[in-house]
């Protein structure tokens, strides 16, 4: 005889109990993370034997630590920029272009989400020695843009599958010429999708570590390859206190990015 769960009402706290352990599971590794960078021992100890600001301070005090930062984001926003930008475009000829393997095309603008990230570093890095773009700027920017190019697409090309076209049309009618109907008309109600695109695109560059690797030289490292470098030579709270700041920096970005979105949409 099959038990009528409905009836029962306990199955509903089985399952908040494996939500709860589940997000424990999940974030009191990150917590520990930030307790770490806060204990006053030089070593990684838990629980720390005392409370200090002082890897904070020579965190912010190191020149190097500064210097990577600056390098991740103004890689960070330079993807950005261009991420919407090409993924804008990119979204209007998947969304109301009508030609042949427009699928298999949309297909394999998402390929880097999907393909192994070592696979793509490697071949990237070959790529990019050939062409003496390892190390560089221009390198970096290239690499990070071909991963957040498909974010950007998803979160644009949602948003304007949402938009009714029929609104633009009218814009045009009413004597708006095509392109100034995109700009005062779709592009306002897509809003939520761009700028989407942009926070996906920023944290994307931001946090990338495995192709930064393979890339980074010795005058030009981010954020990210910095701790790993740390986390292989030195383990020190520093290196704690440097990803305490890179959670609280994407907690914030996503925390904005959700609010803003809400707004958007009303």
């Amino acid at each position: 005889m099959l038990l009528n769960f409905d009836r029962l009402g306990w199955w509903k706290y089985v399952l908040l109990a494996i939500t709860v352990l589940t997000a424990a599971f999940l974030l009191l590794p990150i917590l520990f993370i930030a307790a770490l960078s806060f204990g006053s021992s030089q070593w990684l100890i838990f629980p720390p034997p005392g409370w200090t600001w002082r890897w904070y301070a020579e965190l912010l005090s190191d020149p190097q630590w500064l210097a990577s930062a600056w390098t991740s984001f103004k890689i960070a926003s330079i993807v950005t920029v261009l991420s919407v930008l090409l993924g804008l475009v990119t979204s209007f000829g998947l969304v109301r272009g009508k030609f042949m393997f427009r699928d298999a095309l949309k297909a394999l603008f998402l390929t880097p989400m999907i393909l192994p990230v070592v696979v793509f570093a490697v071949a990237l890095y070959a790529f990019f020695l050939r062409i003496g773009l390892g190390g560089t700027l221009v390198g970096f920017v290239l690499c990070h843009l071909v991963l957040a190019l498909p974010f950007s697409i998803l979160s644009i090309a949602g948003a304007l599958e949402g938009f009714d076209k029929s609104i633009e049309d009218a814009a045009v009618l009413c004597g708006a010429s095509p392109l100034e109907a995109k700009i005062r008309v779709t592009l306002p109600a897509i809003s939520h999708g761009l700028f989407s695109a942009a926070v996906f695109s920023f944290l994307t560059s931001w946090d990338e570590v495995v192709v930064a690797i393979f890339m980074a030289s010795p005058t030009l490292q981010t954020l990210p390859v910095k701790v790993w470098a740390t986390l292989r030579q030195d383990l020190t709270p520093v290196v704690a206190a440097a990803s305490t700041l890179l959670i609280l920096l994407t907690v914030m970005l996503m925390t904005l990015a959700a609010i803003v979105r809400k707004v958007l949409k009303k």
